[in-house]
């Protein structure tokens, strides 16, 4: 029999197509090619239009590029003070046709100061520079990039480059973006602030930071713009307020102001409409699982990251929390190993679920009292 331990939160959770069962003001109408609305916590969707559907992502495509440079980073594969030369095929010739870091041929720059230059200035020629540096030339950094996006879940995504310069098979969407959004502001801390960063000066030209909602709105930290003359203004930002964080993805709208007037319109619409709550930190015991031919008999269980809980606004006293322990667990137990799950529902519908683990090692006993254990197993399933 699973060991079942239930508690009541005064929380609930959206769940993709869960709105329906509540009152939610509708997103504001916009006239752009595609839209997504992300609770940056769960990856759940609140808002979309047209999600799924394949466009140019313009240089929307240096966020994956900056991605894979911060996890080169923090796997110490790169070091920020390493020199990347700048190759004839990275370099920038200072044409209105392209944004420029402004990188000297044949020159180099720090790891740390391209990847300011890809995330602020939006240079190509950083972008560039660094997917030769990383894969050895830009085709290849491409299929590295393809491969993190399939890691990552996004599924509708094909980079050809690491800039997002036209190509007709260069190709993305709003739920993929927001995606890669989600995995920026998660794996790799210590580099999302430089997304928030207004301004960047290198090799004596200061540039600021083409996300106007940055200086506008001390909520929004992050991240990428993008324009192409087939993709539009595309605009990739996010916003914490209190406990709450939302990922906003616009794509194929007319103007640089209509880029950032709606991605402010569905941040408002947003956390006007849903909240979002806490209830459980990481750490927190949730019960002691029993453990089969172990040193102890038990293990405690409990969560390794917070449960993070976002519905629609007035229901939060409506959700209950039911902590499933795994039976016949058997030693050893790794800490950190999968012992169970909280199944979170609202009026018997379940909306979510998260892994419970053990929060500590369980070595295997010895022979002796392993004999004992599947005696003591055997006796207890005949009765």
């Amino acid at each position: 029999m699973n060991r079942i331990l239930s508690t009541t939160f005064l929380a609930a959770l959206l769940s993709s197509g869960f709105a329906t069962a509540f009152v939610v003001p509708n997103p504001p109408a916009l006239e752009n090619k595609a839209f997504v609305v992300m609770d940056a916590d769960s990856g759940r969707v609140l808002a979309s239009s047209n999600p799924d559907l394949q466009l140019e992502p313009a240089s929307l495509t240096k966020m994956m590029t900056s991605y894979i440079v911060e996890h080169s980073l923090a796997s110490g594969r790169l070091k920020e003070s390493d020199p990347v030369l700048v190759s004839e095929h990275a370099w920038c010739r200072g044409t209105s046709a392209e944004s420029c870091m402004y990188l000297p041929l044949n020159g180099s720059a720090s790891v740390i100061d391209m990847l300011r230059g890809v995330i602020i200035q939006s240079g190509n020629d950083a972008s560039k520079a660094l997917a030769e540096h990383i894969g050895g030339s830009e085709p290849a950094f491409a299929e590295i990039m393809n491969a993190e996006a399939k890691r990552l879940g996004m599924k509708n995504t094909n980079f050809m480059n690491a800039t997002g310069l036209p190509d007709p098979a260069h190709l993305s969407t709003a739920r993929d973006m927001a995606i890669l959004a989600q995995a920026i502001i998660r794996d790799n801390p210590k580099y999302y602030p430089i997304y928030a960063e207004k301004e960047f000066t290198y090799n004596n030209i200061k540039q600021g930071n083409r996300n106007a909602l940055l200086y506008t709105d001390p909520t929004v930290d992050g991240l990428k713009t993008g324009h192409t003359e087939n993709a539009g203004f595309c605009l990739v930002a996010s916003s914490k307020r209190g406990n709450m964080r939302l990922i906003s993805v616009v794509m194929g709208t007319n103007s640089m102001q209509a880029r950032a007037d709606q991605t402010r319109a569905l941040f408002n619409w947003g956390f006007s409409s849903f909240e979002t709550i806490k209830p459980l930190a990481a750490g927190k015991v949730l019960g002691d699982a029993q453990v089969w031919f172990g040193r102890e008999d038990l293990v405690k269980a409990g969560l390794d990251r917070d449960l993070s809980i976002t519905l629609p606004r007035g229901q939060k006293d409506k959700v209950q929390a039911v902590t499933r322990l795994m039976p016949d667990l058997e030693a050893p137990i790794a800490k950190g190993q999968k012992v169970g799950e909280v199944v979170v529902t609202l009026d018997g519908k379940t909306i979510a679920t998260q892994n419970v683990v053990a929060m500590e090692a369980v070595e295997e006993t010895n022979f002796v009292v392993r004999l004992w254990h599947h005696l003591k197993r055997f006796l207890s399933n005949l009765f």
